[in-house]
């Protein structure tokens, strides 16, 4: 992080700044106080975005909040800045053994680390990272590793707009080359998590992005369904509206007969039902008295079906 050209320490406390092997030492040494703790290294980075270059001593103030509003205080640190890329970011690296031989809470320090970055953002009135900007991402300066993540990330959302489905999406990417693979609920056919593959690196949904967990997913492809739906003009009006009126009533008539049978469950024919119900509206303005058509058969004329109609309600009331 140190011995990487473009990069120059801004601050520290604890360590020794001036040779980042001595560096190292310090903090290995502090975290002996407690060797039960394994993991006891703090690591963030903190990006800022291509066009923003604020000065040395507003980074090392926004470093120096990011650690105290995630409760790493009293403890050793050091603030690298790299200028190597594109935008310049910050390394931030702290003990989580502190300077009394104090073990640092490190629950949900993502997720928390997260918030305290956005705060950040806005107070110093910085460019926020709202989505990944695939024009920004600087593939080229990636390891293998992230280079996958970005890869599947990519693939999703070039197809996911076309897709109707979850199944759809799976074949799509097979055919880059990406693996899809499901994890269930316990020995159950419930999906709980969804995870892609390439090559040799797996990622869960949520890791290559929040929004292509299998949740989010499922949300996705139901609001485009939903807008596809939207943008289709309403077609049964106009077919209505195009037929003569004789054909209507046959298509509408034969509907009601198909659906009265004892086959169809009581859902389906209430549902049936009601819809004949709203189409008899309609007779009115489809068939007039003076366009009855010889060639029907009398019980499909306006005069036959509603008589048919009253004589079927007399036997219902019988």
């Amino acid at each position: 992080m140190c011995n990487k050209p473009g990069s120059e320490v801004l601050a520290t406390d604890g360590v020794r700044e001036f040779d980042y092997r001595l560096m190292a030492e310090d903090f290995i040494h502090q975290q002996q106080l407690r060797p039960g703790k394994q993991k006891a290294f703090f690591h963030g980075i903190l990006s800022f975005h291509p066009t923003e270059k604020p000065s040395d001593e507003t980074l090392t103030t926004i470093a120096a909040q990011y650690l105290r509003r995630l409760g790493i205080i009293d403890t050793q640190y050091s603030i690298v800045k790299h200028t190597d890329r594109s935008h310049l970011h910050l390394h931030v690296v702290a003990n989580m053994v502190d300077n009394n031989g104090n073990v640092i809470k490190d629950n949900f320090t993502g997720l928390r680390g997260k918030k305290v970055a956005q705060q950040l953002t806005q107070e110093y009135k910085l460019i926020p990272a709202i989505k990944k900007d695939l024009a920004l991402t600087n593939l080229e300066n990636m390891n293998d590793h992230e280079v996958a993540r970005y890869k599947i990330y990519m693939a999703i959302a070039e197809n996911l707009r076309n897709c109707n489905s979850i199944n759809d999406l799976v074949t799509r990417l097979k055919l880059q080359g990406i693996d899809t693979q499901y994890k269930h609920k316990g020995q159950t056919q419930e999906i709980q998590g969804i995870s892609f593959k390439t090559g040799k690196y797996s990622f869960k949904g949520s890791q290559i992005d929040r929004k292509y967990s299998f949740a989010g997913l499922q949300k996705s492809l139901a609001e485009g369904i939903k807008e596809n739906i939207d943008n289709v003009p309403d077609q049964k009006e106009e077919k209505i509206q195009s037929n003569s009126p004789k054909e209507a009533f046959r298509k509408i008539h034969s509907l009601s007969k198909r659906n009265s049978k004892s086959t169809v469950s009581n859902t389906a024919y209430n549902r049936a039902a009601d819809v004949f119900k709203q189409m008899n509206k309609v007779f009115d303005d489809l068939i007039k008295p003076e366009q009855t058509d010889d060639h029907l058969p009398y019980e499909l004329t306006q005069e036959g079906y509603r008589r048919k109609k009253k004589k079927q309600s007399h036997r219902h009331k019988r």
